[in-house]
């Protein structure tokens, strides 16, 4: 009886009060949710840790869930059970998803069913947890709204983390010329393998002035900008004429003179994936799926805790020296 009593709770990452790491509680009585129509539920064998999941933690983001909440949206797993009038999926089949609806820093997640996946049989899950939101959020900025074109140069700042190396492969397979920037040897050499046909190293104090002389009188067709905060004034800097940043990732305000974007009528083009539409990601995850079947997508899986280790997560994700691939929990 007490295995019948216990078998419908799971452990679960919970959030009672926005704050610092600290508020992330991990328990171990959360009821295990139930997928209603068109829903799955999903048994996780890993969810993606993203920069987004601390700012809506710490209550400063545009976006504040109902409390208590289960962060986490990207994961990957085995079908567990499906809700009615779900004929996509069935028990046992591996899938991504890159947006649960009851959290995925849990044993289990509900999704939406026309949000998952299946996951192809030569990545396996962890890979899988790196997919969604890295490549479709590095899709969206280049092709969707960055409009890049082959033969164009793409400057990635931060080339080393989960989206930076998900644009540098599809940069290079769309024919683009890669820069990427890191913040180690080890970065760099990741963003090398992955895409980028030159790395600088942003920690050194003259690297703007490399890549300047590396693009010429050319400058940058396009700078995808994780830390915009930092970064910004000088990407105008480093843009040819009619040149893009896309901005990707921000941890605060910077100022910046606007003359710089008259001079190359240049611009800057904020990116959120949560404003997709429903066509958009299905044009996301066509890439993608191409992507998986020409080779070309690998992801790179970076640090791993597990759900005990989520509070070092969330502090490691802002304060680390250095990315290298998706951080993922392993429940």
């Amino acid at each position: 009886v007490a295995m019948a009593a216990t078998r419908n709770v799971m452990r679960a990452v919970r959030v009672f009060e926005f704050g610092g790491p600290e508020v992330l509680k991990l328990q171990s009585d959360v009821v295990i949710p139930s997928p209603k129509a068109q829903q799955v539920l999903i048994k996780v064998h890993a969810c993606g840790v993203n920069p987004v999941e601390t700012y809506i933690r710490s209550g400063t983001y545009a976006r504040k869930p109902a409390l208590p909440y289960t962060p986490g949206t990207d994961v990957a797993g085995v079908i567990e059970s499906v809700g009615e009038q779900v004929t996509a999926f069935k028990k046992g089949d591996k899938v991504f998803t890159m947006d649960t609806i009851s959290g995925g820093y849990a044993e289990y997640a509900v999704a939406a069913a026309n949000k998952v996946f299946p996951l192809p049989d030569k990545l396996d899950f962890k890979q899988g947890a790196a997919i969604a939101i890295p490549y479709f959020t590095a899709y969206r900025a280049l092709c969707q709204k960055g409009r890049a074109k082959a033969g164009e140069t793409v400057l990635v700042h931060g080339a080393s983390g989960g989206v930076g190396i998900a644009t540098c492969q599809i940069a290079r397979a769309c024919g683009l010329k890669v820069l990427g920037t890191a913040g180690t040897e080890e970065g760099m050499s990741t963003v090398l393998r992955n895409g980028a046909h030159q790395a600088f190293n942003h920690r050194e104090a003259n690297y703007i002035s490399k890549i300047k002389e590396y693009t010429g009188m050319e400058g940058v067709d396009i700078i995808i900008e994780m830390l915009s905060n930092i970064n910004l004034a000088t990407d105008l800097q480093l843009l040819s004429y009619g040149g893009r940043v896309m901005v990707v990732g921000c941890r605060g305000p910077i100022e910046i003179n606007p003359r710089d974007t008259m001079s190359k009528e240049s611009s800057i083009i904020g990116v959120s994936l949560f404003l997709a539409t429903e066509e958009e990601k299905r044009e996301c995850a066509t890439a993608v799926f191409d992507g998986i079947e020409a080779g070309w997508l690998n992801p790179i899986v970076g640090s791993e805790y597990p759900l005990e280790k989520v509070v070092k997560a969330h502090e490691d994700i802002i304060h680390c020296s250095g990315a290298g691939g998706k951080m993922l929990l392993l429940p």
